[in-house]
């Protein structure tokens, strides 16, 4: 089973695009010219993206879960917007996609954690650096780890919607790797897996800072949330962004 392909149908309810996210991007992309090229790992439905692409922006998308992808194929309507989805990982992009193209590299909804081994959580930053244009800026959005990276069992904040619930659990293992289970409790009472113990890699806002300046990145800024209310030990996500 792929990761997170049992949630497609129910995505857009669980990471909904609020006011506030679009809001954030939009004051993070004005000091660039026109049209602002943006892409995004991990697109999953692009629901977000094709926002963006309605109103102007050049928009790259790419998730190599098959559902989340034909979900946001799906959704759209015309040619003449700006906007491409690709089935690509993260260890393809910097073959495939421009050096030095993108104003804005996103990692939202906590999918920064499925690249689960250290080392190429560093080559995930380089590659992010590479694709950046001048100037450019990259921003996570993600779980903060931080409040729970002594523990070794550890369950997230379940996810609500009028529809279901997502229960979700990182375990470390003997081996100090670290797994996630994900279970979708829809409102008929039936259970759903999303993850078995997919490997994961929860990092945390130091571990953000060191590889963003191994990779080049010279600025960090961190937030609570896209209301760009200010980071705590004790907040529950992390919004970085890198430039």
């Amino acid at each position: 089973m792929e990761i997170l392909e049992n949630i497609a149908e129910y995505y857009d309810e669980m990471y909904p695009v609020t006011a506030e996210r679009k809001s954030f991007f939009l004051q993070e992309m004005a000091s660039f010219s026109m049209p602002v090229r943006l892409l995004r790992i991990g697109c999953a439905t692009g629901t977000f993206e094709h926002q963006l692409a309605k109103d102007g922006y050049d928009v790259t998308g790419i998730e190599n879960v098959e559902s989340l992808l034909e979900s946001a194929n799906r959704k759209r309507r015309t040619q003449l917007m700006s906007i491409r989805f690709f089935n690509m990982t993260t260890l393809e992009m910097s073959r495939f996609l421009g050096k030095g193209f993108y104003n804005i590299i996103s990692i939202l909804d906590n999918r920064i954690i499925f690249t689960h081994d250290p080392v190429l959580m560093k080559k995930l930053f380089f590659d992010c650096k590479t694709l950046l244009a001048a100037g450019g800026k990259c921003i996570l959005q993600l779980t903060n780890y931080e409040k729970y990276h002594s523990t070794t069992e550890v369950d997230l904040p379940d996810i609500k919607t009028l529809r279901a619930t997502m229960y979700a659990r990182i375990v470390t293992e003997d081996d100090g790797s670290k797994t996630l289970d994900q279970q979708l409790e829809t409102s008929s009472g039936r259970p759903i897996d999303v993850t078995v113990a997919a490997p994961v890699y929860p990092i945390t806002k130091d571990e953000i800072a060191t590889f963003a300046k191994e990779a080049g990145f010279k600025h960090c800024a961190w937030y609570a949330n896209f209301a760009r209310e200010p980071f705590t030990q004790d907040s529950d996500t992390l919004v970085a962004v890198l430039s």
